[in-house]
């Protein structure tokens, strides 16, 4: 078992970037799950999920991703994903979470592809690529 390792970015507005390294199981998915209930508590219902360095990821973790995109979902937020590894993008197709999640192949690309995320950056006078430099995401 390794342990997964969580980096958030932002807030900026109601919007935030979460980087998730390791193994989301059974095991890390309830911290997964805690990030995302204490980005909301703050008023963040836009997130981006970078899981690009993402070795593992199981039942359980699927599910906190599913509710996390039902919570943010009510209160009219998004939920974002970015994934590069083969093995996590066949997971996402074989379960068509494919077609519930925006997949990026990069956090650049999630915030350019949300008006809202690029509205809340711009208001905080920088463009997406800027923003997501100066955060190491580009």
């Amino acid at each position: 078992m390794r342990d997964i390792d969580l980096e958030v970015f932002g807030p900026t507005g109601d919007c935030a970037a979460v980087r998730v390294v390791g193994e989301i199981d059974v095991f890390t998915a309830p911290r997964m799950r805690e990030q995302v209930l204490d980005l909301v508590a703050k008023g963040v219902v836009h997130v981006v999920v970078d899981l690009s360095g993402v070795e593992f990821l199981d039942s359980t973790g699927l599910g906190v991703l599913v509710g996390a995109l039902k919570r943010l979902r009510t209160h009219e937020g998004s939920l974002a994903l970015v994934m590069s590894t083969d093995r996590i993008v066949r997971i996402f197709t074989i379960t068509g979470l494919t077609a519930v999640f925006p997949i990026h192949d990069a956090v650049p690309d999630a915030i350019a592809a949300n008006a809202h995320w690029v509205r809340a950056v711009e208001r905080g006078g920088e463009s997406v690529e800027e923003w997501c430099r100066r955060h190491g995401l580009a």
